[in-house]
């Protein structure tokens, strides 16, 4: 076995072991029941808003919507947050002093953030088939149609948050180039509501990301075909779709290894110890 398998080998067992730990921390159960409960809570009270020009609740529109979007937030923004609080805590530099060391820390880093983020989506997805009895469940080909809409989605956005993550010098520097863009581009991307309601050049800035596309994929795998009338060109365009998310990841998945590795190789325990000195004043 050569040993960058063996490294990503270790580093998968570190992240499904990770995430087993999660399921077992109270504190961690709370934030996954939190957060979907938010999310239903949120869709149960737009239930009786009709959108105009179909005979869809509000609820039924956003709910695919929405779980694209959380997949792009967590993704990204939750990718960014860990790496950049792994960098200050040392837990990278560690990484860097084992051979293949590295390979393995993404593997399992990636591993990690892809099935919490699945967990989240269940929580908010499995109700949803019960409250909303519009969307469309009983298809197969809708439910395959799903699997590799989010496949992409994650591949399309993890890296960029890893590649912001390797960039900014601590986890707030996370929160203001990962999570808070990531969270204005929900709001463009027709996730909360019909992306043709938006200005044109809004409808332009939000094409050029993955955020859209993941959301477009997401409503054209459970929505009916009704729901079209309020898609941009009265289509799912599923072709682009697939298209736009793999460039995206083939791009950000080039360029990923490679600001790591710079990023790594920049790291030393002087570095670190000052950046630790510099939270714990945060803290103080």
């Amino acid at each position: 076995m050569s040993p960058t398998v063996y490294a990503v080998r270790l580093g998968l067992r570190r992240g499904w072991t990770e995430f087993r730990q999660s399921l077992t921390t109270p504190g961690d159960i709370i934030y996954y029941l939190v957060l979907g409960g938010v999310f239903l809570g949120v869709l149960f009270f737009m239930r009786n808003t009709t959108v105009e020009g179909t005979d869809l609740s509000l609820a039924t529109l956003s709910m695919p919507s929405m779980i694209g979007g959380l997949l792009a937030f967590q993704a990204l923004g939750g990718a960014a947050f860990a790496l950049a609080a792994e960098r200050e805590d040392g837990t990278l530099l560690r990484a860097r002093t084992v051979p293949q060391g590295l390979v393995g820390y993404v593997a399992g880093r990636i591993l990690g953030i892809a099935l919490s983020t699945l967990l989240t989506l269940t929580i908010i997805l499995v109700p949803s088939v019960f409250l909303f009895e519009d969307l469309v469940t009983g298809d197969l080909a809708k439910w395959l149609n799903l699997l590799w809409v989010l496949a992409l989605g994650l591949l399309a956005t993890m890296p960029i948050g890893l590649i912001i993550g390797a960039m900014v010098k601590n986890p707030r520097g996370a929160n203001t180039w990962g999570i808070f863009p990531t969270m204005g581009l929900l709001a463009i991307s027709g996730i909360f509501y019909p992306i043709t309601s938006l200005a044109g050049w809004l409808q332009g800035i939000s094409q050029i990301f993955p955020v859209y596309w993941v959301g477009l994929g997401t409503r054209a795998a459970l929505l009916p075909e009704a729901a079209v009338a309020v898609e941009l060109g009265d289509s799912w365009r599923r072709p682009m779709t697939a298209f736009v998310l793999l460039a995206w990841a083939v791009v950000a998945l080039l360029i990923a290894p490679k600001v790591l590795g710079r990023t790594a190789r920049g790291e030393t325990g002087s570095k670190v110890e000052a950046r630790q000195q510099e939270a714990l004043k945060r803290v103080g």
